[in-house]
């Protein structure tokens, strides 16, 4: 009986694996590798240049391009614009935080200020504008901050680059007490547009609210109106209560009844307004005058008027405070009181960089004189006439 031969098994082969597949996967880690190579040289490529590469390019010294660049003397006009054309070609970007670091190191002139607002208020975008062309007249930047309404103190981050950058920071309210707190705590200088209350501890720059409305107040008494509805402010704000404790007092002086009535509640936003003069409207007797605690107010009251069938001045006189440009372009033009925008941004610019060069000394608080402008939206009530 003939035995079957049985191959024997081929161990080597079956132990290690084949030479090829090391040497296949050597190859894929070499393709891998001059492909990340080839990814970092084309993100170099595309990545900003520097100051020394934009100075290479003009042929001048990196002094000479940083001076261009920064808008610093030493360089002749002609050089200057040939290497900010250079620049903006290769899409060179100012490093703003190394350029404020290196400012501060040196003791340069130039600085930032910041600007924290809540820019869906038309007074707030105006007063921006104010303080913006303020500080371009002294030579500084600006950096503008928009927190959420609900903001009750700035992100950690806003902080760190407020602190890093900025000079000081012009707060124009309201804003919830902590937030302020927490600039303070970060030893970043502020001033604010409005103030918190009588023991406010920032410098502060703020209209005459009292007094406006004691003057707007005149007007429409002058005129005949003995029934005068209000429509509040936020009286978070001292301005606000101000203006609000000036319509109280104004009648009180004239002997003419106090009806608690007569004020609806407000909030300086025009839905408040339309709210408030709806409320007003519905009373027995209703008011010969509506006066809003500011122009936005205003606008919701006129809307009100306008969708209850009613005429300005015709049945109702209408009123506001600040004068922001809408006033003029209504229809007819609202009589309100004039804050002088320009001078309070210029005031608080001028209060920051003084607190950022002293510190320890005493907040100030300025109070800027303001004037009634009379338009059409007032006359003598019908009884009257």
């Amino acid at each position: 009986m003939n035995d079957a031969i049985v191959p024997r098994p081929k161990k080597a082969q079956e132990s290690h694996p084949p030479r090829e597949n090391a040497s296949s996967e050597s190859g894929r880690a070499r393709v891998d590798r001059e492909a990340s190579e080839r990814e970092r040289e084309a993100d170099a490529a595309h990545a900003a240049p520097t100051l020394a590469e934009i100075a290479r390019v003009a042929g001048v010294s990196r002094m000479t391009a940083s001076r261009a660049i920064n808008n610093r003397p030493g360089v002749s006009q002609q050089v200057r614009e040939d290497i900010l054309r250079i620049a903006d070609e290769m899409g060179y970007v100012i490093n703003w935080m190394a350029q404020r670091l290196s400012s501060r190191r040196s003791g340069g002139s130039n600085g930032i200020i910041g600007v924290t607002a809540q820019l869906h208020t038309p007074f707030a975008g105006e007063v921006v504008t104010a303080i913006g062309s303020a500080v371009r007249g002294v030579g500084q930047d600006l950096l503008v901050y928009s927190p959420p309404d609900s903001a009750g103190r700035p992100p950690g981050r806003v902080l760190d680059l407020l602190h890093q950058v900025a000079d000081g920071v012009i707060a124009i309210l309201p804003y919830q007490g902590d937030y302020l707190d927490a600039l303070a705590r970060a030893r970043i200088p502020v001033v604010t547009i409005e103030r918190r209350g009588e023991h406010d501890p920032f410098p502060w720059v703020s209209g005459d609210n009292y007094a406006g409305a004691r003057l707007l107040m005149r007007h429409l008494m002058e005129l005949g109106h003995r029934r005068i509805g209000f429509i509040t402010g936020d009286n978070r704000m001292e301005s606000a209560r101000d203006r609000l404790r000036a319509y109280g007092d104004a009648l009180r002086e004239a002997g003419m009844a106090d009806d608690p009535r007569l004020v609806a509640e407000g909030n300086y936003l025009q839905k408040g307004g339309f709210e408030g003069a709806n409320y007003l409207l519905a009373l027995e007797p209703r008011p010969t005058a509506i006066f809003a605690a500011n122009d936005i107010s205003a606008v919701g009251a006129a809307a009100a008027i306008h969708e209850a069938g009613l005429s300005v001045p015709g049945d109702i006189s209408l009123a506001g405070f600040d004068d922001l440009p809408l006033a003029a372009q209504m229809k007819p033009g609202l009589t309100t009181v004039h804050q002088p925008l320009a001078r309070m941004g210029r005031t608080a610019v001028k209060m920051l960089l003084e607190r950022v060069m002293e510190p320890a000394a005493a907040p100030a608080c300025v109070t800027v004189p303001v004037e009634l402008v009379v338009r059409g939206s007032t006359a003598a009530p019908q009884l009257v006439r």
